[in-house]
C-alpha cells in the first residue's frame, strides 16, 4: 500500500505533548458558520472531529487517569481552535484550502444535515460540482503556517 503525502507528512510531526499549543509546528481548526443554530454548530464541529480523528489517528494523545484510578481516553495533543465566521467566508476558506498540498481539509456540506440517511448524502454529494456546495463547517489540519494564513483573523466561536 503507497502512503500519500500527508500520511508520510502526519508520521513525521511527532507526539509533543510537552508543548503550548501555540509553539507546534502544526495547527487544527475548525472554521464554522457563524449564523447557524448552536445544535448545528456543535454538530458540524463534531462531526469534523470524528472524521480528522479517523484521518490523523496521531492527534489523539495517550489516555489517563484521575486521582482515583478512573480511565479517561486521550484527547488532541494539538489542541483544536473553533472559529467563527459567516457562510461565504467558511465557503471561500474550504475552497482556498483545497489547493493547498499537505493540508488535511475536511467539510461539512450543508447537504450533510438535511438528510437523516449517510447514503442520501452520498448520493446528493455525488450529484453536486464542488463549486456549487455550500458548507456549515471546513475542518483544516497542517502546518501552522498553512493553517494560520486561510484563519489567522478569524475569531473564536462565541
Amino acid at each position: 500500500m503507497q502512503m500519500t503525502v500527508l500520511e508520510s507528512w502526519t508520521a513525521d510531526f511527532g507526539y509533543r505533548p510537552d508543548l503550548p499549543t501555540r509553539e507546534l509546528p502544526v495547527k487544527w481548526a475548525i472554521l464554522v458558520d457563524r449564523d447557524l443554530p448552536r445544535g448545528l454548530q456543535a454538530n458540524a464541529v463534531a462531526c469534523l472531529a470524528a472524521s480528522v480523528g479517523n484521518a490523523v489517528p496521531a492527534i489523539l494523545g495517550a489516555g489517563g487517569a484521575d486521582a482515583s484510578g478512573r480511565a479517561h481516553p486521550g484527547l488532541p495533543w494539538t489542541g483544536c481552535a473553533v472559529l467563527a465566521a459567516p457562510a461565504a467566508v467558511v465557503r471561500r476558506v474550504a475552497a482556498e484550502a483545497a489547493a493547498v498540498p499537505d493540508l488535511l481539509v475536511t467539510d461539512m456540506a450543508t447537504i450533510a444535515q438535511r438528510t437523516n440517511v449517510y447514503r442520501d448524502y452520498l448520493d446528493e454529494l455525488a450529484r453536486t460540482r464542488s463549486e456549487d456546495l455550500a458548507y456549515h463547517a471546513v475542518s483544516l489540519f497542517g502546518s501552522r503556517p498553512d493553517v494560520e494564513r486561510l484563519t489567522g483573523r478569524l475569531p473564536l466561536l462565541r
